[in-house]
């Protein structure tokens, strides 16, 4: 048994020491290979070390690389430079003369896309020499390429000149005429606008040219326009932006004139104004309204257009061209406005002023549109000025109708009692005014609030009305016969009556006024009748013709007991030499609207033929047993009625008419 435990141990001992060899040798494997790695970790820094200047030289060959193409693009640019500059420098050599010269010196007419890059390229070698003042012969490049683009410009100049005179030739009046809307085109000769308002109402007329469509003139050909704006950019980036303004204007404005000229339009002063004959100066003023029309919204709208498009993107260029070629031509046409309101103002043109300030609010949005910019405030403010011109003188025109009626002093009397011609004079010149009813309206607003311009327009209206009124009362009170006073008044306000029922007046004077004025027309008529027939009457009458006793009808001879055949006699003769007179005066008499003497003829024969047929059956047999009956009783009633018929109807029987 002890054997086994004497084997036991050693074996352990053996297993141990085994166990401790193993041990070491992983120990010795370990610090071999942290002693690898470690010489790796050497040799990674060395290597790292050892690369470190070829990064190095490798990056400087980058950038160097960079740097070459960089300067080589330089000096390409540089190359370029001198080379244009030694073609725009050199002298010919044999056959050769160089491209840019050449081509700079033969002018832009032949090419001009290539004379403007050539334009270009001298531009940018200048900039460059300017800038590089370190070259040797920067200098002389410099100097002679300010020369040579001095002289390029200036050929520019010609150029722009050359093209632009060549397309501006006047419009001719037929080819405006076609641009108009066909109710404006004149059927006779140039600038005879011809009568364009058909059976329209003027009102209507007015608002037909509000909206017709007006189409402006091409006064340059399209195709020209984009080289006329290449032309302008050079010129403008040389500095000769007022030299190009120059030349356009005038080459522009006088062609504009010359358009105006040929259509009719004159330069006038005030003192030409204040001489002419008003029949004369009334055409030019109708004229004037459509030569204002076809220049702002044909002429100025078309030379508008021309100058946008040549000038885009220049600023206020453009605004500034058509200010300077328009000016003179706006000139022409607004002092002729101006010298008529501020002329010597009468009634006959109010309704010329209505009609040049309608124009000139019809032209307004035109004006402010095409006329814009700094550079056309003058032209916008002078339009605008002359408007309110026009609107203060027709208002003012307007005060002094109201007092010439109120005053006229016409001395001359119409003899036969009929309407007189200041009434049809002011009846119609009320119903022109209705004509202008939204103008009138719009005048003024320029003076009063909105809502007060309709009642405005009724109350000058009603002042008128009352005006003429109390004129016709002191022209009747020259007849020496009362009933032909009333006769007269009756006529002229009737007609004063009928003329504002069947017109737009009445909606503004309003039925009280009809009504109440009919009535007065009423008055006279009855005034009449009492005056003209109140005497002859009488003749009818059985007063004074009874004895003291009371007696009737039925005596004999003109005894106490009954009614004197003398004064019957008597009376008969006055009757028919009281009639004869009054059918004698007053078929002389006039009155005109025929429903109104028809009505007055039966209102006499309504009293005067009953009081004659009783007057004839109660002491007719008195005078008819007598001798000589006719002598007395001259006429039947029939008679009375006809010859009652031929009263009023204005004859001239070549004897006193009162």
């Amino acid at each position: 048994m002890g054997v086994p435990a004497t084997m036991g141990t050693d074996q352990l001992s053996e297993r141990a020491a085994m166990m401790r060899e193993s041990l070491q040798k992983s120990q010795t494997i370990t610090d071999n290979v942290v002693s690898i790695l470690g010489s790796f970790d050497h040799r990674l820094s060395a290597l790292e070390t050892a690369m470190r200047p070829t990064q190095i030289r490798t990056h400087s060959i980058r950038k160097a690389h960079e740097n070459i193409d960089k300067t080589l693009k330089a000096a390409e640019v540089i190359l370029t430079q001198f080379d244009f500059a030694r073609q725009v420098r050199g002298k010919s050599r044999g056959s050769e003369k160089h491209e840019a010269e050449t081509k700079i010196l033969r002018g832009p007419h032949e090419d001009l896309e290539s004379y403007l890059e050539a334009i270009d390229q001298l531009r940018s070698n200048i900039h460059f020499f300017s800038n590089s003042k370190g070259f040797k012969s920067s200098d002389g490049v410099l100097n002679h390429s300010n020369g040579l683009l001095t002289k390029a410009i200036s050929k520019l100049e010609d150029e722009f000149k050359q093209q632009l005179t060549s397309y501006s030739k006047p419009v001719e009046p037929e080819r405006l005429f076609d641009c108009l809307p066909n109710s404006l085109r004149p059927s006779g000769s140039p600038g005879n606008q011809g009568d364009t308002k058909g059976n329209h109402s003027h009102s209507e007329h007015h608002n037909d040219m509000a909206n017709a469509v007006y189409t402006p003139p091409t006064l340059i050909p399209p195709r020209v326009l984009p080289l006329l704006h290449d032309l302008a950019v050079q010129m403008v980036q040389a500095g000769q932006r007022q030299q190009l303004v120059k030349i356009y204007r005038d080459a522009r404005s006088s062609v504009l004139e010359e358009s105006l000229r040929k259509l009719g339009v004159e330069k006038l002063s005030k003192d030409d104004v204040q001489k002419m004959q008003w029949e004369v100066l009334e055409a030019k003023i109708g004229n004037w309204i459509h030569f204002m029309r076809i220049a702002v919204k044909l002429l100025f709208a078309a030379e508008r257009k021309v100058c946008d498009q040549l000038f885009d993107g220049f600023d206020s260029l453009g605004d500034q061209c058509f200010s300077e070629v328009t000016a003179s031509s706006v000139t022409v046409l607004l002092s002729f406005g101006e010298a008529i309101a501020r002329s010597k103002r009468s009634p006959e043109k109010l309704f010329v002023l209505l009609d040049m300030y309608e124009i000139m609010r019809e032209i307004h949005s035109e004006i402010e549109a095409i006329f814009k910019g700094k550079t056309c405030a003058e032209i916008r403010e002078s339009a605008s000025s002359l408007t309110k011109r026009l609107a203060q003188t027709a208002q003012e025109t307007f005060g002094d109708f109201e007092e010439a009626v109120e005053k006229d002093a016409t001395k001359t009397a119409v003899l036969d009692g009929t309407v007189h011609p200041l009434t049809s004079y002011v009846i119609n010149y009320v119903k022109f005014l209705f004509d202008y009813q939204s103008t009138l309206r719009q005048l003024f607003q320029e003076f009063e609030s909105e809502g007060e311009s309709s009642s405005q327009l009724a109350s000058v209206t009603m002042r008128i009305m009352q005006a003429l009124q109390n004129n016709l009362d002191g022209k009747s009170k020259q007849y020496k016969d009362p009933a032909l006073t009333h006769l007269f008044l009756m006529n002229n306000i009737h007609y004063m009556v009928r003329s504002v029922r069947r017109s737009e007046a009445k909606d503004l004077l309003g039925d009280d006024w009809v009504q109440r004025h009919r009535r007065i027309v009423q008055q006279h008529a009855n005034q009449y009748k009492r005056i003209a027939w109140g005497k002859i009457l009488q003749c009818l009458s059985i007063q004074g013709l009874a004895s003291s006793g009371g007696s009737t009808v039925g005596g004999d001879s003109g005894n106490s007991s009954g009614v004197s055949r003398a004064l019957v006699k008597d009376r008969f003769k006055i009757f028919n030499m009281q009639f004869e007179e009054l059918h004698q005066k007053q078929s002389q008499w006039t009155v005109p609207d025929t429903e109104l003497r028809e009505s007055l003829r039966l209102a006499v024969a309504e009293v005067l033929l009953p009081a004659y047929r009783s007057f004839v059956k109660r002491f007719g047999p008195l005078v008819e047993n007598g001798k000589n009956p006719q002598k007395y009783i001259r006429y039947s009633a029939e008679d009375l009625e006809r010859m009652l018929g031929e009263f009023f109807e204005g004859k001239n029987l070549n004897e006193p008419k009162r």
